[in-house]
């Protein structure tokens, strides 16, 4: 997906306003899971894009060694495959609480004072931090 918002081009997008002001935000999975299985939240991981009617999906840790780990790691997804198995998703039904969040990942300084200056009142302050390696560049 963020690649399509880097391009522009999809003709069924209607932000265009490109990857710059999306921010990653990561959490660590075992630490999810524990706090959803606590709340009874649902969560499930897809080895793919999550919106694909052939994914296939899990709520199973045991069953993350199904995933396309190399793919997943991968900077060079021209291949199908690989660009299937890198659009594996976690996901966290309706709500995902602020103190899970480790990380803030954004693309650039600038959206890193952003970011900063939006979450300085807050209790919990992840680390903020600039990678550019999860951005198209």
């Amino acid at each position: 997906m963020l690649f399509l918002l880097h391009r522009a081009n999809h003709p069924g997008l209607t932000y265009h306003g490109g990857q710059g002001p999306i921010i990653h935000l990561r959490a660590d999975f075992n630490r999810v899971v524990e706090w959803a299985d606590e709340q009874e939240a649902k969560w499930a991981f897809s080895d793919r894009n999550a919106g694909m009617s052939f994914a296939r999906f899990s709520n199973s840790p045991s069953d993350l060694g199904k995933l396309d780990w190399q793919a997943i790691g991968s900077q060079d997804f021209q291949d199908p495959e690989i660009k299937e198995g890198k659009q594996a998703e976690f996901l966290v039904f309706e709500i995902f609480p602020w103190p899970l969040v480790e990380m803030v990942g954004v693309c650039n300084s600038s959206v890193e004072a952003s970011v900063r200056e939006i979450i300085a009142g807050c209790e919990h302050q992840p680390e903020v931090r600039v990678r550019r390696d999860w951005y198209y560049y």
